[in-house]
């Protein structure tokens, strides 16, 4: 038992669990948190926004496998980190979102303190996984495992921990708690294995939630002869050169036939979700195997022929315990090529966009990707990516302002691999004074903004209803002048030529690169 401030247990809490590094903002009420990271050897990286920290700390949990923590204060400022918070609900990422709360004896009607909200810790349960609050000081640490036991078993999600203003100030003796072990079942897998052993052409359905399972995502495809395709979440988790990846785009009518032919679907950590199925479900009848760790998610928007609920890479190793080789079923340089044409194709207006980054991206590189028309008919079907978490995206949520601040918190938590962050004109300016953090850090990190003059596919649609096209279209800031006013180097390029030599150029410099791509006005790019 040693003797704390409640600031002071919360933080050595947070070491325990093995934090590093923590994105946020310091404010009024949380000084007492601020006072002890630096004092425990926790690196502070000062975002601009709370928005920012929250999506900072997503692309590092990402890309890192560990928990992303936001310290933010009260009030505004965790209702600023609540969007960040949804995105990460939604795409299953364990960040943890730390902050006051108003004091114990606060009276029930309020009166009026600085930063008053009625109820925080239930505006943050409408978007995260669960709000705790520690109402004393010896209640801390067991408050810190019970929150990253939250994060880190069965499905990943974020939790918001909230310490009262009193109890952060407050001394009392406090004994630390070892992170929890948590262990996940592996069902029989029996009917799994004498279905896919009758089956003759299989196919691989794989997202998010199998990234920690890529090792044995290859041997299934490899044992089953089956091609694999991902949703945004999983693009890369089978390397995209492989003879049977099919890449990221479950949406595309190649797919769709290819599900429709198949008689065996495995789909793997996936909810089959309609923010990657843009056009409805795909066919899979009475042929999909589910295998995920949410019981809930097994049976949400496809009944399964088998459902294996547990962890990917536990079922997975169950499943090549017992499966025998097949040999290939589908006629995977056909299907490639199908595929291929219908991304290039649906995504005609950035084929040359992507091909220049592809050109100069390192296999190893990660792309911190905003919602923007780049991303998603561009960079998601078209650029290939060669491992999981490489490809970092805010799908089902679907915010804008993700890319930037998540590029950065995937360049703090990997700081030898390149990182890219590829934007939209809308999209950046929800989080553009991240650029600052970014050259703060000296990150060398090349900021994309593909420039259409607005809102690219919110004109569209409006287009296609017959609505009056209006509130979407506007003249767009020089990016690079900005870019430079915060401190990075700044390049404005008309068009796409010359976009790969600017990057690789951004990769090795001494601080962020916003590359600023004017494309033609009104381009539906």
């Amino acid at each position: 038992m040693t003797e704390m401030t409640g600031g002071e247990a919360l933080v050595a809490a947070l070491v325990e669990h093995g934090v590093e590094v923590v994105f946020g903002i310091p404010g009024t009420h949380n000084l007492e948190i601020y006072k002890h990271l630096s004092l425990r050897g926790v690196r502070h990286v000062g975002t601009r926004h709370e928005q920012g920290a929250g999506y900072a700390a997503d692309g590092y949990a990402r890309t890192t496998g560990k928990v992303g923590v936001a310290v933010v204060t009260t009030g505004p400022a965790l209702l600023n980190a609540a969007t960040a918070i949804g995105q990460a609900y939604s795409d299953s990422i364990p960040v943890l979102v730390v902050s006051p709360g108003l004091p114990l004896r606060h009276p029930a009607t309020g009166n009026g303190l600085l930063h008053e909200t009625k109820d925080q810790g239930a505006a943050m349960r409408a978007v995260a996984a669960a709000s705790l609050r520690a109402t004393s000081v010896a209640e801390i640490p067991a408050t810190v495992a019970q929150a990253f036991a939250i994060m880190t078993s069965g499905r990943p999600r974020p939790v918001h921990l909230e310490v009262p203003l009193d109890v952060l100030e407050e001394t009392a003796p406090v004994a630390l708690v070892a992170p929890l072990a948590t262990a996940v079942p592996v069902p029989p897998v029996d009917e799994a294995v004498s279905f896919l052993d009758a089956a003759t052409r299989p196919v691989l359905v794989v997202g998010g939630g199998a990234r920690g399972a890529a090792v044995q995502v290859r041997a299934l495809a490899e044992r089953l002869g089956a091609p694999v395709v991902t949703t945004s979440n999983g693009k890369g988790i089978l390397p995209e050169d492989h003879a049977l990846a099919l890449g990221a785009g479950v949406h595309l009518p190649a797919v769709v036939d290819l599900v429709a032919e198949s008689d065996a679907v495995v789909a793997i950590g996936t909810e089959l979700a309609p923010a990657d199925h843009w056009y409805g479900p795909l066919p899979l009848h009475d042929k999909v195997i589910r295998v995920d760790v949410d019981p809930i998610g097994a049976v949400t928007n496809a009944s399964p022929r088998v459902a294996l609920v547990g962890d990917a890479a536990g079922v997975l190793d169950a499943l090549l315990d017992r499966l025998a080789q097949h040999g290939p079923g589908h006629d995977l340089v056909a299907w490639r090529e199908r595929k291929q044409k219908d991304a290039r194709t649906e995504g005609a207006a950035w084929v040359r966009f992507v091909e220049e980054l592809a050109a100069a991206l390192p296999r190893d590189a990660i792309v911190g990707a905003d919602n923007a028309m780049a991303c998603y008919l561009g960079v998601h079907t078209q650029l290939p990516t060669y491992g999981p978490s490489t490809y970092l995206f805010p799908s089902g949520y679907g915010t804008l302002g993700f890319g930037l601040p998540a590029a950065i918190g995937a360049k703090i938590g990997n700081p030898d691999r390149p990182v890219v962050a590829v934007l939209g004109d809308g999209g950046v300016m929800f989080t553009v004074a991240e650029l600052a953090t970014a050259a703060e850090q000296g990150l060398a990190l090349p900021v994309v903004i593909a420039d259409n003059s607005g809102y690219g596919e919110i004109r569209n649609e409006m287009a296609d209803r017959g609505d009056p096209v209006h509130a979407v279209t506007f003249g767009a800031p020089d990016f690079a002048l900005l870019g430079q006013s915060l401190g990075c180097h700044g390049v404005s390029l008309d068009g796409t030529e010359g976009l790969a030599a600017a990057v690789r150029v951004a990769l090795v410099a001494d601080r962020p690169t916003v590359l600023h791509v004017r494309l033609p006005e009104g381009a539906t790019a």
